[in-house]
């Protein structure tokens, strides 16, 4: 157990949860610098710790870092992504249309749109809907913002049928949209997968994309490497996909066999995928049928 660790799930639990700051040091009664300082890695009780895990309703094990973390909303999981990620050295994503840390810009505009226009229908519960989407946002923004600072590699696997699903629906395609929007995000998907094309393409350093041609992974899982370890993350969260109303459970472990078994997985995949120039022309098939519908 290492003591900035139970901060960084502290942290990740607390977003987790929905309730402020404040209001666990209140309950706790504990100041919120004291809390505060608790998710910057000082030292904890183990009581305090226990009634931690009761208010945030987890185990106490999870809380320690030992067996698998669980987080049923985006927020709490993304959060937890962007604390491994600031130390990773190698990304590895199986089963996602994209990859979010190398999106446009224009991608990041259409996501708050959509986030905001969903969020400012949602009747009396709007303005705490507004809430968790700039939280999200703003955790994927310093996702983004760690990345291109420390530019670990990235291994990416594609799916074609996930890449065709992604022209058709556009970005937010699971989200209720107006047809303005909805048509600039088709159009902005469009745009994302002429770039994965032109990443196919060119293989610039220390980015290897590949096409999964085949059948899509039931789920879709990251592998972060580190230094001295390594951590996996089963994710059902887009960073498209809508951020108040839970659609699955992500799992966080960096148990050894659990690394292993992932790692074949994803070899397998790797080594079956299509790769470079026959990668980008097929790709970019899927977009030219897509502009003739």
């Amino acid at each position: 157990m290492r003591l900035n660790e139970i901060g960084q799930q502290l942290r990740a639990y607390r977003v987790e949860s929905g309730m402020r700051a404040e209001e666990i040091a209140a309950r706790l009664g504990v100041s919120r610098a004291a809390l505060y300082r608790y998710e910057k890695g000082e030292v904890i009780k183990l009581d305090t710790v226990q009634r931690l895990a009761e208010l945030l309703k987890i185990s106490p094990l999870s809380l320690l870092g030992i067996g698998v973390e669980y987080y049923s909303r985006s927020v709490g999981f993304f959060e937890r992504l962007r604390q491994v990620e600031e130390t990773a050295d190698q990304i590895l994503q199986v089963g996602l249309p994209s990859c979010y840390l190398v999106t446009s810009d224009s991608y990041d505009l259409a996501l708050t749109e959509s986030l905001f226009q969903v969020a400012d229908l949602a009747g009396a519960d709007a303005a705490a809907s507004r809430a968790v989407a700039e939280q999200v946002l703003g955790i994927l923004s310093m996702r983004k913002r760690i990345y291109q600072s420390r530019r670990p590699g990235i291994i990416a696997i594609l799916p074609e049928q996930a890449l065709q699903q992604l022209l058709q629906d556009g970005i937010c395609g699971g989200l209720k949209l107006d047809e303005p929007l909805r048509r600039r995000c088709r159009a902005i998907a469009a745009a994302e997968v002429e770039s994965v094309a032109n990443l196919l393409d060119t293989e610039p350093m220390g980015l290897q994309f590949s096409l999964l041609p085949d059948a899509a992974p039931t789920t879709s899982c990251i592998l972060l490497r580190q230094r001295d370890r390594a951590t996996v993350a089963i994710n059902p969260f887009r960073s498209d996909s809508g951020c108040t109303v839970p659609t699955g459970v992500a799992m966080v472990t960096g148990a050894p066999e659990a690394v292993a078994t992932h790692q074949r997985v994803i070899e397998g995949m790797w080594r079956d995928s299509i790769k470079g120039r026959a990668a980008a022309e097929r790709v970019r098939a899927l977009l030219a049928a897509h502009r003739v519908q």
